[in-house]
């Protein structure tokens, strides 16, 4: 929470992969800076969900993954939809058919290594007149604030919807070396589970 206030960082979506407890535990701390997210994997890549109240287990067909979120009055989008380095990204396949079902893509992530899987992501938000955002993606505290979206204030998922319309996106790519933090943590969490 200290490291979103010195940079600046008044809201911050909070959006583990398959877990929400963390996020929940965050937003007792700070209500008002903590949106509760969760990154999920379904059968066809990664979506990610604001405002969720509880969790929406992994594995499931997207379709479904997506009503659970709608059904906590969720905010549903894809992370990263593009990337060609993530086995978890959705690619233009298997996005296209669900566009319709989704608030907003993902144009901008600080850790994606190629550029045209950003500039990708955002050509299909802009055919498909589709909400944009921009995540860091952030495994580390160093790397929170590498990718913001500057929108006027929101105090629910409907006006984060309207106000995104009317944000601005401010981002810079984190450096790649990003990835050997994460490859460690997964190594030290593996370990820690024998």
């Amino acid at each position: 929470m200290a490291v979103c206030r010195r940079k600046g960082i008044d809201r911050v979506a909070v959006t583990d992969h398959n877990a929400i407890a963390g996020a929940l535990a965050a937003q007792q701390i700070a209500p008002e800076l903590v949106i509760v997210g969760e990154e999920i994997k379904t059968d066809c890549g990664e979506i990610i969900a604001y405002f969720l109240k509880e969790l929406v287990p992994p594995g499931l067909p997207v379709r479904e993954a997506i009503a659970r979120v709608r059904g906590q009055g969720g905010v549903v989008g894809v992370s990263h939809p593009c990337d060609s380095l993530r086995r978890e990204a959705m690619g233009t396949e298997r996005l296209l058919p669900i566009v319709d079902l989704v608030d907003a893509l993902e144009v901008f992530n600080a850790r994606c290594i190629r550029p045209a899987d950003n500039d990708c992501a955002r050509a299909i938000a802009q055919k498909y007149g589709k909400l944009m955002f921009a995540g860091s993606d952030a495994h580390t505290a160093r790397e929170l604030g590498q990718a913001t979206v500057h929108m006027p204030p929101f105090d629910s998922p409907q006006s984060f919807l309207t106000r995104l319309a009317q944000a601005e996106i401010h981002a810079r790519l984190s450096s790649p070396l990003v990835h050997f933090a994460s490859t460690y943590a997964k190594l030290v969490k593996r370990i820690a589970h024998r």
